[in-house]
């Protein structure tokens, strides 16, 4: 008896991984600090888990629709135009069992065997699975700390080929944290537009979390727009990550492509989640915002530990809640017990002499890199810190 290929070809996860060698370390007593996984240490906000209780009240025990209630996609066209200026109806709106549902029955919905799928690094790690598993080609474009980390006009246009079919990216960034500016996402339109059988996934799930002002999306621009899929959800913004509930706004025909999907798949997402997130996106946002302050002072603080690291060159994330830092001069170095060949034993290393959980950078696409998340308390990132740079000044 054999298994698919599909699945023999796929890996688990280097985050899942670490976090889950964290916690076999911290079970035979060592202490261990968990910067390896992207969850908001935060409490769901108490409006939000009251809106859930009374939809439980009320009964909201039924199958929903596959697309979403009626209430929640008119919610999430409203969050649209207010935040993002973006005109989206109902009809043009899914919502998922998370976003990384949204993000795969997007892929599946436009990616044919054979479809080139170009992927900016780093990149967050199920981008390139969900496009192999749909028989998509990825071609990967290098963006480094130097340029943080974000794709130019130039790399794009070099990048495109007749076989194109779509492009993926996140703003703001897992893991790098760089957030592109209007004038920047300007700019790639520019290219995509000489280019109009290429579709754009944007990833904005991150979009609240923010520090350089309002969010820009790219499918603002009207003249690409019926080629976007905005990809959103309530982990990230709202601290609802076990709630498992994402969303897509996209053309008509591609939202039509991922419904029908969607009903062989997982039919609607759970309705108490659905009813309660209604409220978060209508509601005052600002334990949204007051979560997002307490984020950037931590990025502040990771960001100066870093570059006042010898040997450790970052740039300055601008969203999201991670650090990305190159930690290639470490590469051939030694304690004497360990030498550190590459990212990967850089995370081993950190982690069983360090005690401190991160992810090799080349999970996402760049093997000169570790990301560090910085969704843990500052008492815990105090405590990391010191640790990293005392493991690192043993190497020579």
């Amino acid at each position: 008896m054999q298994l698919a290929q599909r699945i023999n070809s796929i890996s688990e996860p280097q985050t899942i991984k670490m976090a889950k060698l964290g916690r076999e370390l911290k079970a035979q007593g060592i202490s261990i600090v968990d910067l390896s996984l992207g969850e908001p240490d935060f409490r769901v906000p108490d409006h939000i888990n009251e809106a859930a209780i009374k939809a439980i009240n009320e009964g909201y025990s039924k199958y929903p629709p596959v697309a979403g209630y009626a209430e929640l996609l008119e919610a999430i066209s409203t969050k649209l135009k207010r935040d993002n200026n973006l005109n989206y109806p109902p009809n043009q709106i899914i919502v998922s069992t998370g976003a990384k549902q949204s993000l795969y029955n997007a892929v599946m919905s436009v990616v044919d065997p054979g479809d080139e799928v170009i992927i900016p690094t780093p990149f967050w790690v199920t981008y390139a699975t969900q496009a192999e598993m749909a028989g998509g080609v990825v071609k990967y474009i290098h963006c480094g700390v130097e340029a943080d980390f974000k794709i130019s006009p130039e790399q794009l246009e070099e990048g495109i080929t007749s076989k194109t079919k779509l492009f993926m990216f996140s703003s703001p960034c897992n893991p790098s944290g760089s957030v592109y500016s209007r004038a920047e996402l300007a700019a790639l339109v520019e290219v995509f537009k000489r280019h109009p059988y290429i579709y754009i996934i944007s990833d904005e799930i991150y979009e609240y979390i923010n520090y350089v002002g309002g969010h820009e999306s790219i499918a603002q621009f009207d003249e690409i727009k019926d080629r976007v899929i905005v990809i959103n959800g309530m982990s990230k913004g709202f601290a609802m990550t076990g709630w498992r509930l994402g969303y897509m706004a996209a053309p008509r025909e591609v939202a039509q492509a991922c419904e029908k999907l969607q009903g062989q798949v997982t039919s609607g997402a759970n309705t108490i989640t659905q009813r309660a997130s209604i409220t978060a996106l209508l509601s005052d946002l600002t334990p949204t915002r007051l979560m997002a302050e307490e984020y950037r002072k931590r990025c502040d603080f990771i960001i100066d530990a870093l570059t006042n690291t010898p040997g450790v060159l970052t740039n300055h994330p601008h969203g999201a809640f991670y650090a990305f830092p190159d930690i290639s001069s470490f590469f051939g170095k030694s304690d004497g017990e360990h030498t550190i060949n590459n990212d990967s034993d850089m995370a081993m290393y950190l982690l069983h002499t360090g005690h401190v959980s991160t992810v090799c950078g080349s999970a996402f696409g760049n093997s000169n890199c570790i990301r560090i998340s910085f969704a843990t308390s500052m008492e815990n990132l105090v405590e990391a810190m010191k640790r990293i740079r005392e493991a690192l000044a043993k190497l020579s």
